[in-house]
């Protein structure tokens, strides 16, 4: 947010002198932006009335005689909680954050209309069938009625100077947009990475760096993917190869502050952003229901991205009987995004496949504004995007197109790159979201889910019989003569899409042996499944690792211990590498220098006193050996990886995703060949990582002792106004709280990115159900909800997903 918080500033500071002399005009337009809780009031658009009653954490329960009344009751109250929220996740993606807070957010904007995401949006909706147009339209209607109920604009356009738009139907396909940048936005980078590695290492070399997976993976259907082996000397030798040594490049923080639709990573905590969800069949439950288990781990802000919500609508089985949805919705969308229905239980991760590809351009010779196609030689397409600016006249930006997507890369030898991207296929983004929630069966949500325009997730689903099965949503790409994982050229023919897997061909799990399935970001299949999904990323195995052994370990589940599980803060995936760091200092011909052994031996002192065994917020342990892997990873992958850098100085190691399979396995093999000759064996190498690590833990005078993990994991879970202005933080921030859990552990915690709800439940069974939530359901600092399910999320305290007695009734009329 380094552009918001220059941008806002200006804005902010001018009106600060007018908020202190007008501090009671301040104070009640403040209030003004505060929700209708309670009474009557018309809605225009419904066919029926519709109540709402909330809960004392602000929970409500829509109860309609339409779902269409009822998504119009939802978007009334999401706009009076979040609509800055909204406002925000419709604007990054659409490139139209300029308009908003300026200048500074234009280059932001200008890498967003590459991709026309606001036209593609419009093309979707028009394209929509009737019913899904039609909750659109409804939804829409809503969130203008509740925006204009309000007695003042959310106070956030009081400190930005401006006013909300109007919502439009379109908007919701923008808000799923921001979804698919969030979660997959980066697969174009991953894949330039690849080709970067690619061109600049022999092929064996580059497998043993991309190859998905480490000791640690294990998927819930066939065997992890083979390692491959560490290449000899024969096949390169850095060390007489000619290449200059490189110091490990200085650490970066956060990439970027601005919110934007493109996610914003610590580098030291990127791996936190995942997810876990699993599920048990009946045969293994207490109760004799499935249960199911899901929490989405996703950057945390305030407000939460999500919004609980209850609703209750007429049956499409039986419109004499009801259907109850229990769970979370996200604002700008009218439907249950996680959660049960009574019938059938649903949640999601983030898949690790591949739904983005890389297309090289074959320029036409004679003509540059053309490049050669199946078809023959084409013209590019070139559209001018005008963004407009607060303050400023529009800026345009050229946006040149294929008949593949959009130009958005050009290598290190000037070869251009079109972006073929589910995303950018409006019959795709069209789909009717609503779908999940008419299932009744894990059959039934398996064919709800497929070829959906979301972004593509690992569903594992648990239904009312207490049957469990897995499958993926979204839309899968059928490739032809390739694999997706370097970019190619499709001029010829041969390579290319052949549309969409149908549903005989997309992956699937059902009612496996074990009674188990789980998912974490790892690949969940193995073989033709697998090379179907393909590769975009995938996370290291350890948190389904976890999960998978202490699922197995519970023949009768109950909520309470799968809550318990995703709790868990076990540093299994640190064990190694504390015996790998008191191996190294304790190694009898490790001569240490005069001027380092106190600290080594205080170090070392540390790694034997202070393990927990977990990422216990008190573990000095912890923390160093953290530390110590981060040095061991920059210097070994900083070196394998320099010939990349060398030849495209573009290159950023920090977006490679492979870390521990190939590192570990450098680290046990120890090849001189592959070693930095700034080094004179690995056991040098590994010394210099504990001295570099003291030395960053020591810096402004701290000593060792005091370097807990919770001193290092602490929540900086932020408004986006208030990491602009400090001195709203008092107001607007949750507290700043160390934190248990890791990247490495199912309890995925760190300052900025973590779960964002956890849920268990059996269909059937909502009222033994468990949901926890960051934050609070309103984003406003005098609102009663604002940050009020935080304290049982950070303490990990059960709560119930039903909503409790009301507190507050809302009844709207026709």
């Amino acid at each position: 947010m380094k552009t918001l918080r220059r941008v806002l500033l200006v804005a902010i500071v001018v009106l600060v002198g007018a908020t202190l002399a007008g501090g009671w005009f301040a104070r009640s337009t403040l209030r003004g932006s505060l929700p209708v809780l309670d009474g009557t009031m018309p809605l225009a658009g419904l066919a029926a009335p519709v109540t709402v009653t909330r809960d004392a954490q602000g929970v409500p329960t829509v109860t309609g005689q339409s779902r269409a009344d009822v998504a119009r009751a939802l978007g009334f109250l999401h706009a009076q909680d979040r609509f800055f929220q909204m406002d925000l996740q419709r604007r990054q993606p659409a490139g139209e954050l300029s308009a908003l807070v300026g200048a500074r957010a234009f280059e932001v904007d200008a890498q967003a209309r590459l991709h026309r995401f606001r036209h593609a949006a419009r093309e979707a909706y028009q394209r929509a069938e009737p019913e899904w147009r039609g909750l659109l339209d409804a939804y829409a209607g809503g969130v203008n009625a509740g925006l204009a109920s309000l007695a003042a604009a959310p106070f956030e356009y009081h400190l930005l100077r401006t006013t909300p738009e109007p919502w439009r139907p379109e908007d919701a396909i923008l808000t799923v947009y921001a979804m698919i940048g969030s979660l997959q936005g980066r697969q174009a980078v991953f894949e330039q990475t690849n080709a970067q590695l690619r061109d600049a290492l022999p092929e064996p070399l580059f497998r043993l760096l991309t190859t998905a997976g480490s000791e640690w993976d294990a998927p819930a259907a066939g065997d992890p993917i083979p390692r491959p082996a560490v290449p000899g000397a024969d096949v390169l030798d850095l060390r007489t190869a000619g290449q200059t040594a490189a110091a490990p490049r200085a650490r970066t923080g956060a990439t970027c502050d601005i919110p934007t639709w493109l996610p914003c990573l610590d580098p030291e905590f990127a791996t936190a952003i995942g997810s876990n969800n699993w599920a048990v069949d009946g045969a293994h439950t207490a109760s004799g229901g499935a249960l199911l288990a899901n929490d989405m781990h996703l950057q945390l802000g305030v407000p939460n991205i999500w919004y609980r919500a209850s609703m209750v609508v007429p049956d499409p089985a039986d419109p004499l009987r009801a259907l109850s949805l229990h769970g979370v919705t996200l604002p700008g969308l009218p439907v249950l995004v996680v959660g049960s229905n009574g019938h059938v239980a649903w949640g999601f991760t983030n898949t690790g496949g591949d739904w983005s590809d890389l297309v090289r351009i074959e320029p036409d010779p004679r003509d540059a504004g053309r490049y050669l196609t199946p078809g023959g030689s084409t013209a590019f397409e070139v559209f001018e995007e005008s963004v407009a600016i607060k303050g400023e006249a529009p800026r345009a930006v050229p946006v040149r197109t294929t008949i593949w997507g959009p130009i958005i890369w050009s290598d290190a030898d000037g070869r251009e790159y079109a972006q073929r991207w589910v995303a950018h296929d409006p019959d795709v983004m069209a789909g009717d979201l609503s779908r999940p929630e008419r299932t009744r069966s894990v059959d039934e949500m398996m064919v709800a889910v497929v070829g959906l325009g979301v972004p593509h997730q690992n569903v594992a689903i648990a239904d009312r019989s207490g049957r469990v099965a897995w499958t993926i949503g979204g839309a899968m790409p059928r490739r032809r003569g390739f694999d997706g994982f370097t970019p190619t050229s499709w001029a010829d023919g041969t390579r290319g899409w052949d549309g969409y897997l149908d549903l005989t061909e997309v992956p699937r799990i059902v009612d496996p042996e074990s009674g188990r399935l789980w998912t974490a970001n790892a690949p969940v299949v193995d073989g033709v499944r697998l090379d179907r999904i393909g590769d975009g990323g995938y996370s290291d195995g350890i948190r389904a690792r976890i999960i998978r052994d202490r699922l197995m370990t519970i023949d009768r589940a109950t909520p309470a211990q799968m809550l318990d599980v995703q709790l868990d803060d076990s540093a299994l995936f640190l064990e190694r590498w504390r015996t790998l760091a008191r191996t190294t200092l304790t190694a009898p011909d490790a001569a240490t220098p005069v001027d380092r052994q106190a600290a080594r031996q205080e170090f070392l002192r540390l790694l034997e006193t202070t393990w927990t065994g977990r990422a216990s917020t008190d573990s000095v342990a912890y923390r160093l050996v953290r530390t110590f892997r981060t040095e061991v990873v920059r210097r070994v992958l900083g070196f394998v990886t320099e010939p990349a850098r060398q030849r495209d100085p573009r290159f950023d190691i920090s977006r490679a995703l492979r870390t521990e399979g190939p590192v570990w396995a450098l680290v046990e093999a120890r090849p001189l060949h592959l070693l930095d000759p700034r080094f004179a064996s690995w056991d040098a190498l590994l010394l210099d990582a504990v001295d570099e690590a003291i030395a960053e833990l020591t810096r402004e005078g701290r000593t060792l002792a005091q370097q807990t993990w919770g001193e290092a994991n602490r929540a900086q879970i932020v408004h986006p106004l208030a990491s602009a202005v400090p001195f709203l933080s008092r107001w607007l921030d949750m507290p700043a709280e160390s934190l248990p859990g890791d990247a490495y552990t199912p309890r995925a915690q760190s300052p900025r990115t973590g779960p964002s709800q956890r849920l268990v439940v059996s269909p059937g069974r909502e009222a033994d159900a468990v949901m926890q939530m960051p934050t609070g359901q309103s984003a406003h600092p005098l609102s009663p909800f604002f940050g009020s399910m935080h304290r049982a999320w950070v303490e990990g305290t059960p709560t119930p997903l039903l909503p409790g007695p009301a507190a507050h009734t809302l009844t709207f009329q026709p």
